[in-house]
């Protein structure tokens, strides 16, 4: 990375100055952009590393137009002006990136305010940018009815819907032919029903709904944080990752690997509500292969089962579309509950996102973590929900915003220190549905093929024995019912040439140091004042 006191200075430390970047290096910029977005749908890991070239390249481009407009403040030379012009036009469009990288992370932290004001510059910046419209829009959304929500609140404590709900006034609907619960409880029959039923496009009964809710929600409060997994020798086991509402994607992992039962025990790894059109069947299809295998069927919580991701990635939408916004609320309280990670004979610990800030950190500190809760921005709960490894050695901020990168030194010192063999994760769509990291020890997997119907992933799942050697099973998606999502984003394949954010890997480090130049340089190409464009934190000032 280029010392950020320094403009002029590239990656190589030596320096450049405006007269050096020339017309090739212009076009080498395009080159790289128009092969990233060839590369685009065929391997998105390929796109995301040309496009990181294209930026960085673009980046030092912009730098040295910027700086020659504002050395030579008195140059009148038409030259200087047309410099000038097309400096101005990319500050605009790299500041809007900055801004975009900044409210998304506030966004996932739930600091709705904060990320409002950054997405009124986005919008300010990029008029005509759909998905950042929406994204200001469904903030602006949530804002108002916090402060509505605070204006009316007449007490302090507020009463779990669980404890609320009286599930014998409720009566079934007449005219509901589906699965029905027998004497209150899910059985085999049910589960299989319920499958076929969620298949047709049917939906299951509200007050089945609540019930299953406040019989898992009851499971879970007996669960510890970090649970527990034996495999007998010879048996399998399988670890799925990220569902994201694609509830025919998990049919078909039922169809190919078998319904859970005894003997085909899953862990599904986190994030299995957002972005899909059908968060609400998968997830209540889970939690009924839970409460009929709670010894054989594991759940283990992701970034996206909180509040924050909820109402901005579609599933509270989606509740309140099916049910009650009542009901939407419950899921939140039983999402509270979740397990952190699970620990597979003592040796595999599988976690939704990552390893943690300290060295320190084992599985005993794990087990005790209170998890009743949404998730905080630091600290072991947030890392293990949000976190992602890295090639390279140590650990860096998190794109995100949120969590930390590792490096495979970080992973290895992780695993020496609580005797294990090697990490399970997901939280990344991968090309292939699984990515094998750091030496063999981080494993990625990815249960969602072509992930919001646009990246053209592969789906995989993990198969292991007592052995614990992992086997990966690839699929493709298959197809089902086209029902618009209920995510508040546009359509991510018009954003081919920004696969960060297609990826949910959000923008690169290169727009967050082209912007804190141009906070640095005090003035735009065209002597205007930096505060003029600046938000209120950035001139210091409460956000």
């Amino acid at each position: 990375m280029a010392d950020k006191s320094s403009p002029e200075e590239t990656t190589n430390g030596k320096s450049t100055s405006p007269s050096d970047v020339s017309e090739e290096t212009a076009k080498k910029a395009e080159e790289l952009k128009t092969i990233a977005n060839n590369y685009f749908k065929e391997d998105a890991s390929k796109a995301l590393e040309l496009d990181r070239s294209y930026i960085k390249v673009e980046y030092l481009r912009v730098c040295c137009l910027y700086r020659q407009g504002i050395i030579y403040p008195g140059n009148a030379s038409q030259n200087a002006m047309q410099n000038g012009q097309i400096a101005l036009h990319f500050t605009k469009m790299y500041i809007a990136e900055g801004y975009y990288r900044r409210a998304t992370a506030n966004l996932a932290l739930g600091k709705f305010k904060i990320a409002l004001k950054d997405y009124e510059m986005v919008v300010k910046y990029r008029p005509n940018d759909k998905d950042a419209k929406a994204k200001y829009t469904e903030c602006n959304k949530i804002v108002k009815q916090q402060a509505f929500e605070r204006a009316i609140r007449v007490e302090d404590t507020k009463k779990n819907i669980a404890d609320t709900l009286d599930i014998a006034s409720m009566v079934i609907d007449e005219k509901y032919a589906g699965p029905k619960l027998t004497e209150g409880k899910v059985t085999r029959n049910f589960a299989e029903t319920l499958l076929e039923h969620f298949h047709s496009e049917n939906k299951l009964d509200k007050k089945y709904v609540y019930q299953i809710l406040l019989q898992i929600n009851k499971l879970f409060r007996t669960l510890p944080t970090l649970c527990d997994i034996t495999i007998p020798d010879k048996a399998k086991f399988t670890v799925c990752g990220d569902i994201h509402g694609q509830f025919y994607d998990l049919y078909n992992i039922f169809k190919l690997n078998g319904l859970p039962s005894e003997e085909n025990p899953y862990l599904f790894n986190g994030d299995f509500v957002d972005r899909g059109s059908f968060s609400v069947e998968v997830i209540l299809t889970l939690f009924c292969f839970k409460l009929l295998y709670p010894n054989h069927f594991f759940l283990s919580r992701g970034n996206h089962e909180s509040e924050t991701m909820n109402q901005m990635y579609g599933f509270f939408g989606e509740v309140r579309s099916k049910y009650t916004t009542q009901m939407a609320e419950l899921f939140t309280e039983v999402y509270n509950w979740l397990p952190l990670a699970h620990l597979i004979n003592k040796k595999v610990l599988v976690m939704h996102g990552g390893l943690f800030s300290s060295d320190d950190v084992t599985l005993e500190d794990i087990r005790k973590v209170d998890r009743n809760r949404q998730p905080p921005d630091s600290g072991i709960m947030c890392e293990l929900l949000w976190s992602d490894p890295q090639p390279q050695a140590g650990r860096s901020p998190s794109k995100r915003g949120v969590g930390i990168q590792f490096g495979p030194d970080i992973t290895q010192k992780f695993l020496d220190h609580n005797d294990l063999e090697y990490v399970i994760r997901s939280h990344e769509v991968k090309s292939d549905g699984y990515e094998i990291a750091h030496n063999g020890k981080c494993i990625t997997v990815f249960s969602a093929p072509n992930y919001c119907d646009t990246m053209g992933n592969k789906g995989a799942i993990i198969n292991m024995t007592s052995d614990l050697k992992p086997n990966f099973v690839t699929y493709e998606a298959v197809e089902g019912c086209t029902i618009e999502s209920t995510t508040s984003e546009t359509d991510l394949s018009e954003k081919k040439d920004l696969v960060v954010i297609s990826c949910q890997n959000t923008v690169d480090w290169y727009f967050e140091d082209t912007l804190d130049f141009f906070f640095r340089a005090k003035t735009d190409p065209f002597g205007l004042p930096a505060h003029s464009w600046m938000s209120d934190s950035q001139r210091g000032g409460s956000a």
